[in-house]
């Protein structure tokens, strides 16, 4: 067994934008007519997808909605995340990501991007970066189920999956990956 590939999460490991999806999140509760808890949405969003999010957040307040009403609130809390990201002078990465990326591709390891957020931010961050052709792998909340998210194993497990495919030589196994997280959700 040696490492092969590392399985990295996005938000809040790759760019520090997780105020940024809380303020929307709370944005779009508002819209809704209901009160944002900044508590709340810590402890249901963290480390989930925004599917996972919004729809507990709605259900813990009453609201039962359609699979089609929610994917139209997701793609407005999309449109707004690019917007605002859009309207920073840089975009906020974390410190050490060049290197870390570098000691990736250094070593010759596959590299995937596991994450609960939804893949036109994924892409759109991506795009404005120096290692977008270095990923060989997304998987994004667009690729899993409600009940799919963190903490659930789905998307590492698909990423795996879809690294096999692409590369076979590799022989790829969950135990030959370092997933690299950063929250309690993604952790378990």
């Amino acid at each position: 067994m040696s490492l092969k590939a590392v399985l990295l999460d996005f938000n809040g490991t790759v760019i520090n934008d997780e105020d940024l999806h809380q303020q929307l999140i709370e944005q779009l509760l508002v819209e809704e007519n209901l009160r944002p808890d900044p508590r709340e949405i810590n402890q249901v969003c963290l480390g989930r997808s925004d599917r996972a999010c919004i729809a507990e957040l709605l259900q813990l307040r009453g609201r039962v909605i359609s699979d089609g009403y929610l994917d139209q609130l997701i793609a407005r809390k999309a449109q707004n995340y690019q917007t605002r990201m859009a309207s920073f002078d840089a975009l906020p990465f974390y410190g050490g990501l060049d290197d870390l990326i570098y000691k990736i591709r250094s070593a010759q390891l596959k590299l995937a991007i596991v994450s609960g957020a939804c893949r036109s931010d994924i892409d759109w961050v991506l795009a404005r970066t120096r290692f977008q052709d270095l990923v060989s792998v997304i998987v994004s909340a667009d690729d899993l189920s409600r009940e799919a998210s963190k903490p659930e194993p789905d998307g590492f497990l698909l990423a795996i999956e879809r690294l096999k495919q692409q590369f076979p030589a590799l022989k790829l196994a969950p135990e030959d990956c370092l997933a690299i997280e950063d929250s309690f959700a993604g952790i378990e």
